[in-house]
């Protein structure tokens, strides 16, 4: 599979900063389910969105770095895997300015029918739309 990267540009809001005064790690795993999002309603049609629902089975999120309030980030997210009822997405979080790293992310989902919200095995349809 060559993944096609979607990113999403964000400016790190006050509302994100934590008694540290950096962003809390909650933010991180908020931005990189809206990328995820985003990515899917971007390249699914309408009809495959009314179809199917993805459900987080997992997150797992490396910190490497503090983010802060007005820095502007790039979340960077793909499709790794797609097989039988199970995809696989990462994420990678950078300060624009320097290019700098800060979190490395990824989400095993599961793909529901939404007329019964049962597990449904991925459709070519869906695994190509990542490519």
């Amino acid at each position: 599979m060559n993944p096609e990267i979607y990113s999403l540009h964000i400016t790190v809001p006050a509302s994100a900063i934590d008694d540290r005064g950096h962003v809390n790690n909650l933010a991180y795993l908020q931005w990189c389910l809206e990328a995820a999002e985003k990515h899917w309603e971007r390249n699914a049609s309408e009809d495959l969105r009314k179809k199917y629902v993805w459900y987080v089975l997992r997150h797992e999120i490396d910190y490497k770095a503090a983010a802060f309030e007005g820095e502007e980030l790039q979340i960077d997210t793909w499709v790794a895997t797609a097989e039988g009822v199970r995809s696989k997405r990462c994420y990678n979080i950078f300060r624009s300015s320097d290019k700098k790293l800060l979190v490395e992310a990824s989400t095993n989902w599961c793909l529901l029918s939404t007329e019964n919200l049962k597990p449904t095995k991925i459709p070519e349809e869906i695994r190509t739309l990542f490519e």
